[in-house]
């Protein structure tokens, strides 16, 4: 909204600044940090308040999450207000691609409200059915996959990208929407598998959104695709100012997040976060480094799947629990240890994902 301000520019004033996309970011991960920190403990009083007995604790869970009863859900919220109004506020609403990567996140995002709503309103860890959830998802995807498709150069639409291989690319053909399907309902999914523990999920989705938004401001970059040997996606750079305030929101919701934590994302939040990841993915064509950059998140579903499959065949566990996380509670992990273990798997990934803009 405010890049409008570049119209009253004559070229060497304030309004100039408005121009540049890292500029914006910086405005933007600064805004939504901001908005974290004021609106955040009016909203988990508010919380505890509409909530009582907060969000329901499995009865199957580790022996150490009954200390946590009481403790509000739908933290998500913060964080999607946040990012929403700075994004709104700082990035070209003329851009294609922001409005895919924004309905996207508020759409996983109402998914996930009326989940925890359910979940708490009936005090129960059941809430809205999986396949319902399943169901708006996939629906959500295949609109956002299609739109991505439509506004991909020429060249790349519908073409699934290599990573270290400029002029390798594979023809999905129509098969490409629902490949953008699976790509964003299985990182938003996956996201809400991680969100088990204080702080666990909200560093590796900022650390993954940090790295997407380099990339996607890379790809968004003809210079930068020309020496770095990657493919020209003609305004994706515009999703680093979605990246910057997703940050900074999400900053704002570990201040009150950190271990003892006084909120929980929720689905709202977990849901939201990961579609996001994977519709920003999609549209720079980086769907391969998602899984990179964001390889805690299929580790962490993998775990589970695993677990379901080797059950039902044997009827043995893998782990001593699922999601993995849990595993190394049961193990004698301290939570901490275990969360903060993880933040290093996930910047370690996430370095990795971004060494796949190699240089020629």
């Amino acid at each position: 909204m405010l890049y409008l301000l570049t119209e009253f520019s004559d070229g060497g004033d304030l309004f100039n600044l408005f121009r540049y996309i890292t500029f914006r970011a910086g405005a933007a991960f600064a805004t939504a940090l901001i908005f974290g920190f004021l609106f955040g403990r009016p909203l988990i009083n508010l919380l505890r308040r509409k909530q009582g007995k907060g969000q329901p604790i499995r009865d199957d869970g580790p022996a150490s999450h009954f200390s946590k009863a009481g403790t509000p859900t739908m933290g998500g919220l913060l964080i999607l207000s946040a990012l929403m109004v700075s994004t709104l506020l700082w990035a070209r609403l003329d851009n294609p691609y922001v409005w895919i990567v924004l309905l996207v996140t508020l759409g996983f995002g109402l998914i996930g409200f009326a989940d925890d709503y359910a979940k708490v309103t009936k005090q129960n860890t059941k809430g809205v059915s999986g396949r319902v959830r399943m169901a708006l998802g996939l629906l959500i995807a295949a609109l956002a996959a299609y739109a991505a498709a439509r506004f991909h150069p020429e060249a790349l639409t519908n073409q699934l990208a290599l990573p270290l291989f400029k002029n390798a690319l594979l023809n999905l053909g129509w098969f490409f929407v629902p490949f953008g399907m699976i790509v964003i309902v299985g990182a938003a999914n996956a996201v809400n598998l991680t969100d088990g523990l204080d702080g666990l999920a909200i560093m590796p989705v900022m650390i993954a959104g940090g790295a997407l938004g380099v990339i996607s401001y890379v790809v968004g970059n003809f210079n930068f695709t020309e020496y770095l040997g990657v493919h020209f996606v003609p305004g994706t750079g515009e999703l680093l100012i979605f990246a910057a305030a997703l940050i900074g929101g999400g900053l704002g919701f570990l201040w009150y997040n950190a271990p003892p934590a006084a909120v929980f994302m929720g689905d709202t939040g977990s849901l939201a976060l990961g579609g996001a990841l994977g519709a920003i993915a999609v549209c720079t064509k980086h769907e391969i480094v998602l899984a990179i950059v964001g390889g805690l998140f299929v580790v962490e579903a993998l775990s589970v799947i695993i677990q379901v499959l080797y059950f039902k065949r044997t009827g043995r566990r893998v782990f001593l629990m699922a999601p993995i996380h849990h595993h190394f509670e049961k193990k004698g992990w301290a939570e901490p240890q275990i969360v903060i273990r993880f933040w290093i798997i996930s910047l370690i990934l996430a370095l990795i994902g971004l060494a796949t803009l190699k240089v020629r």
